[in-house]
């Protein structure tokens, strides 16, 4: 590392006054057959509450230690050296909290730099160096375990992945070149384009395994062990065997696979951000670019892309998404109770045994590890909701998610009945039944009938008043609404209901449950949809109402496609169904009035049994069949893609504005955070209200922003 780098990297730390730094603890330890490594351990001195990431002073330790143990590699004192971390962590990542202070490019072009200068040293240090994947390996955390020369990892290590393309950035210290020559081209852009744009996924340690990324995997129990008894064998000249590994520079036949991998990927960045996010591409430019470069090449490409896409406001604007909301408020929920008021819970109760049913019992059996029982009115029903969760759980079991212990004991724990009576010792029990108030208030009131007084009970309502659902009940206080997103085990949000007459002990079970589920649970009051479905059929009810009034399906569709939302609002409206999004805009419609378009259109779609607008055509495209045309009606104002981009946000505004206004939530951070984490919005939109203050919708209708800042 030239003297200028240090200095301007020297220079950064000041910037970061607060950084925790992750320091690099070294000790030598001998191997059974005589060798001396030297074993590098990363920990920031704190419990798994505070993950290790990488900020500037932790860079600038990282880099002298290696420099000092690439010295003694060269006197002949160490044989290797192998890098971990504290328990649950090897590396979280960069430390976003002083990259977002990066403003110049001169400072993050330094900071770019300084990584690979000290990830270089890793790859050549003179001597073997191996990585240790114990647990958490994301962004910078996996690139330093890909520039070491061999890899183990842990089956209990979870959150590994490169997910800078879901925060605004590449992955930019090495991992774009040296991943997909471990893994290949395919399983590369699936870790670095697909998982970060399909709500960030991430790898365990078996996944991890399979694709290439480590050599060896050891169990949780003795890994540091079994990964230091695997590196004396390497270094006493075992074999290590790479089935996946490619090198494309000079072989055509690799050449082409990454081509056809970068098509591939394009295609589903299209589809999944309509290309308005420049953090995804920018990703594909440097993958496409490695496979005809040197990595000294390809590094000075990663610097670029890192000091070009720190300037933009997407990445800003993902900051505030990412760090503000997800990693932040999520943890501290706005009107959440004291913890210690909530009820333990030992066993839950699943009213029904449908789809929804089911996800919802399988997710509470793995998460919490208590006996769930679901029931629905004959056996056959039952019997059905149970081979469906079984199904799931050796799926799981096959993908290698989960053990095959893990997927036994989950089987165990989820019994059925038709009878309410097995709820009579549960202590949380929620309904997953059909969306119609009636049947909900029976429900519970047979529900209420047969648990105890100190059972929490609980509604999956998308739209109904809680309030009007316990209106019956003899201990109303203990109703809560715990609104889930489908498909329940990936989507994280969770809205979290407070009815009129919730108490604070139903309130903190409800958070701790949630919390318990991984869930990002986000308090709101008791209004029609609450607060995603509310917002998203607004929007959908302003592109329905073009449509009806004579605006061509295809603009319609595509009006809002500048936003880059993770679908088109028709592909939304087959996948919600016709049927249910009208039911759900009627019941918008009574509560707030003309805000909220009724389709006549969709009502005739319905009467002929028809859920979905959009067929697909044999060129890969979609149409609306002229036989379901036939049955439409429209008028004669139709509007342009601009106009309808601009009507919507300025609808948008208006909506969340009377949210705020009614207290649905506490802020419009809270908004933010639900639409991110239940609808997808994109993160490099900072969340919808920085994104209506943006376009200047918020003071159009309003009259002020939302964020004053």
């Amino acid at each position: 590392m030239s003297q200028s780098i240090v200095e301007n990297f020297a220079s950064l730390a000041s910037l970061v006054p607060d950084e925790i730094i992750t320091h690099s603890l070294v000790k030598d330890v001998v191997l059974p057959g005589g060798a001396t490594i030297a074993l590098l351990t990363l920990d920031n001195g704190y419990d798994h509450s505070k993950p290790t990431t990488l900020g500037p002073n932790t860079l600038l330790e990282l880099h002298a230690t290696l420099t000092a143990q690439k010295e003694r590699a060269a006197a002949g004192e160490i044989a290797a050296l192998a890098l971990i971390g504290k328990p649950h962590y090897l590396v979280a990542g960069a430390d976003l909290n002083g990259v977002k202070n990066l403003a110049s490019q001169e400072n993050g072009s330094a900071m770019a730099s300084l990584g690979h200068a000290a990830y270089d040293l890793l790859a050549d240090l003179g001597v073997p160096t191996f990585a240790f994947i114990n647990g958490v390996a994301l962004g910078g955390g996996l690139e330093i375990a890909l520039a070491c020369t061999y890899r183990t990892v842990s089956t209990g290590a979870n959150g590994i992945g490169l997910p800078e393309a879901f925060i605004g950035l590449v992955p930019g210290w090495g991992g774009v070149y040296r991943l997909p020559r471990l893994t290949g081209p395919e399983a590369a852009m699936t870790v670095m384009i697909e998982n970060p744009l399909n709500n960030n996924r991430s790898l365990n340690g078996p996944a991890a395994f399979k694709l290439g990324i480590a050599d060896a995997i050891f169990e949780p129990a003795d890994f540091l062990e079994q990964s230091l008894l695997w590196t004396d064998s390497v270094l006493g000249g075992a074999e290590v065997s790479r089935p996946n590994a490619v090198e494309p520079l000079g072989n055509p036949e690799v050449t082409a696979r990454w081509a056809a991998a970068a098509a591939k990927a394009r295609a589903f960045i299209e589809a999944k951000t309509s290309n308005a996010a420049p953090a995804p591409a920018k990703v594909l430019e440097v993958f496409e670019a490695g496979a005809t470069i040197t990595q000294k090449e390809s590094a000075a490409l990663e610097i670029a892309a890192l000091t070009g896409l720190m300037q933009t406001d997407a990445f800003h604007n993902t900051v505030y998404a990412f760090l503000d909301l997800v990693q932040k408020r999520s943890k501290r929920p706005a009107g959440a109770p004291d913890k210690k008021l909530a009820r333990p819970v030992t066993k839950v109760g699943v009213v029904g045994a449908g789809l929804m049913a089911g996800q919802l019992a399988l997710l509470f059996a793995k998460n919490l590890k208590v006996p769930v029982v679901i029931t629905d009115i004959d056996a056959a029903r039952v019997e059905k909701g149970l081979a469906h969760i079984h199904s799931e759980v050796d799926k799981q079991l096959a993908k290698g998610r989960i053990s095959s212990s893990a997927a036994n004991r989950t089987k165990a724990l989820v019994t059925g009945s038709v009878s309410k009576e097995a709820f009579a010792d549960a202590d949380f029990v929620i309904e997953a039944v059909f969306e119609e108030l009636g049947v909900k208030k029976q429900v519970f009131a047979e529900v209420e009938a047969v648990v105890s007084p100190e059972c929490i009970l609980a509604t999956n309502t998308s739209s109904l008043s809680v309030t009007e659902m316990g209106k019956d009940l003899k201990h109303p206080e203990r109703l809560v609404g715990f609104h889930f997103f489908n498909p329940v085990a990936q989507m994280p949000l969770l809205e979290i209901v407070r009815a009129q007459e919730t108490d604070e002990t139903a309130l903190a079970t409800a958070f701790v449950l949630g919390k318990a589920l991984r869930k990002t649970s986000v308090l709101v009051k008791d209004e029609a949809a609450f607060v995603v479905n509310r917002i998203l059929l607004r929007l959908m009810g302003e592109i329905a109402k073009a449509f009806d009034d004579g605006t061509d399906a295809a603009t319609a569709d595509g009006a809002l496609r500048s936003m880059g939302l993770p679908m088109t609002p028709f592909t939304l409206l087959a996948m919600v169904g016709i049927p249910v999004a009208h039911h759900v805009s009627e019941s918008l419609h009574a509560a707030f009035g003309e805000r909220f378009h009724v389709s006549e259109n969709y009502a005739r779609l319905i009467e002929n049994g028809i859920t979905s607008l959009w067929v697909p055509t044999e060129d890969g495209g979609q149409e609306i069949p002229a036989s379901t045309m036939e049955l439409l009606s429209f008028g004669n104002t139709p509007s342009t893609a601009e106009e309808l981009l601009v009507r919507t946000q300025d609808a948008l505004a208006q909506e969340i504005g009377l949210m705020l206004a009614e207290g649905v939530v506490a802020g419009p951070e809270d908004i933010d955070l639900c639409m991110v984490m239940g609808a997808g919005w994109p993160m490099h939109l900072g969340g919808i209200t920085p994104y209506l203050d943006a376009v200047g919708a918020s003071e159009r209708v309003n009259g002020k922003k939302f964020h004053q800042n």
